[in-house]
């Protein structure tokens, strides 16, 4: 499983929480928005809040949302290591 990470669509920034299986918790301002699961390599579904049922309806922002993970996760940011002076 991922660790968390943040991404940014416009001047939006959102936390990503991965909860394995495609599922991702999304904050948005500090605060849990939406609970998102990829449905195929182009669509992304938003989750009930109470059932945590899938919903069908197409939403941009959470097709885009999903956009950003999977470019995330395609290409990680490389952490830099520290050189650490052992003289």
């Amino acid at each position: 499983m991922h660790l968390p990470f943040d991404i940014e669509i416009g001047e939006i920034d959102y936390a990503i929480f991965p909860e394995g299986n495609d599922t991702y918790v999304v904050f948005k301002d500090g605060k849990e928005y939406v609970q998102i699961q990829k449905d195929t390599a182009a669509q992304w579904l938003k989750l009930d809040k109470e059932t945590a049922l899938p919903q069908f309806d197409y939403d941009q922002e959470i097709n885009q949302i999903g956009q950003q993970i999977d470019e995330y996760l395609a290409n990680p940011p490389v952490e830099e290591e520290e050189d650490e002076d052992l003289s």
